[in-house]
């Protein structure tokens, strides 16, 4: 089976440095280099789907732009790209949602996909009316998928749970196809809500013998449901001709962190109710040192950023190799990033995809070679 890849639509901002916030942190202010216009975004994704991604993950929270209206519009300048729409189910009732969903499916041919986000800081939460505690919030995920997918399903609904209510709910239009859902927590209820209702089960960048233990878990879980899933790794990249090159560039992105910034974001995370933040937090300490935690992962951008916080740093071969090596451990989908998002596309296209088809582990989704990447215009 083909590997896949996904790449990233910065509604934060993009820069030529790291742009910080999530997880309650706000964006810091290299988001302001370039702002998430529509044509920037659409620029990016023209260059992602001709390079060979399949979708590209839009993120979810205060501190962005929202994923629904904006790739709503960016899919109107791109062709075959699909959107992993990350949202919160607490903020729109499921009937709703899957009737979005079914609309976008219609709307752009097919490109919709999701990522569920229960949403780990209550504060944030609480900002946007919700004052679950994170144990019911999760219970609500998992009521909220019931009903989605029973209506993706042509079926009527009716639910009488601890959070949703919902009676002779029925979509006019069911998805064709159905959106798949993409979903990942690390505390014992994400698994269990994973375990039932999610097609891939996304993980951070940890190193390869966490996420080892992960894949275990939610393995396990899932076949107690009788259900099997797929396994995604949500990553940065930093690629380039040489070793050398890239870790010249880690270095120059680290440099750009201002102390104090880093303080702020750190005690801003310090706070958070994700086990899977804290799992990042852990990774660096807060400290500058150290932060090649596994051969060519860096925990760098988690110094100055929510969420995903570890890179790929490598030459094009050492990058390959990394990604066999989590291939190996049954990730088939690749969620990636780098700053700024339209020159690292190119980067790791043109120089990791190539090496990846060359083992026969990748094809173009287009079924042909895009008349970009016969070009290196990045690298010398």
């Amino acid at each position: 089976m083909s590997l896949t890849f996904h790449w990233f639509l910065p509604t934060n901002g993009d820069s030529r440095h790291v742009v910080g916030g999530g997880h309650g942190t706000p964006a810091t202010v290299s988001g302001r280099d370039r702002p998430p216009t529509v044509a920037y975004l659409s620029q990016i994704a023209r260059a992602a789907e001709d390079l060979g991604f399949v979708g590209a993950l839009t993120p979810t929270g205060a501190w962005c732009e929202d994923a629904w209206l904006t790739t709503a519009m960016v899919s109107q300048n791109s062709e075959r790209l699909k959107f992993l729409v990350a949202f919160r189910p607490g903020f729109v009732s499921p009937t709703l949602a899957a009737q979005m969903a079914s609309t976008f499916q219609r709307q752009t041919g097919g490109r919709l996909l999701l990522n569920v986000v229960t949403g780990g800081e209550s504060h944030e939460q609480r900002a946007y009316g919700d004052f679950l505690d994170k144990d019911a919030r999760y219970r609500r995920t998992s009521e909220f998928l019931h009903i989605v997918r029973d209506l993706w399903d042509g079926k009527s609904v009716d639910l009488h749970g601890e959070h949703l209510q919902v009676a002779e709910a029925k979509l006019s239009r069911v998805p064709d196809p159905v959106p798949e859902v993409y979903f990942g927590g690390s505390s014992p209820a994400a698994g269990e809500v994973a375990a039932r209702y999610a097609d891939v089960y996304l993980t951070w960048g940890e190193p390869p013998a966490q996420v080892a233990e992960k894949i275990a878990w939610i393995r396990e879980l899932a076949a107690g449901h009788g259900r099997s899933l797929r396994f995604g790794i949500r990553l940065h990249v930093v690629t380039r001709d040489t070793a050398a090159q890239a870790w010249a560039e880690a270095d120059r992105l680290l440099d750009g962190f201002d102390p104090e910034t880093v303080r702020a974001v750190q005690a801003g995370l310090a706070r958070s109710e994700s086990a899977g933040q804290q799992r990042m937090l852990a990774l660096h300490g807060g400290s500058r040192e150290s932060l090649e935690i596994h051969p060519n992962l860096w925990a760098g951008i988690g110094l100055v950023r929510g969420g995903a916080g570890t890179a790929l740093v490598g030459s094009h071969d050492e990058v390959a190799e990394r990604i066999k090596e989590y291939h190996a451990l049954g990730i088939d989908e690749f969620v990636l990033s780098g700053y700024p998002h339209l020159e690292e596309a190119y980067w790791f296209g043109e120089g990791v995809l190539p090496r990846l088809a060359a083992q026969g582990l990748w094809t173009h989704p287009g079924g042909t070679v895009s008349a970009a990447s016969a070009q290196v215009p990045f690298a010398s």
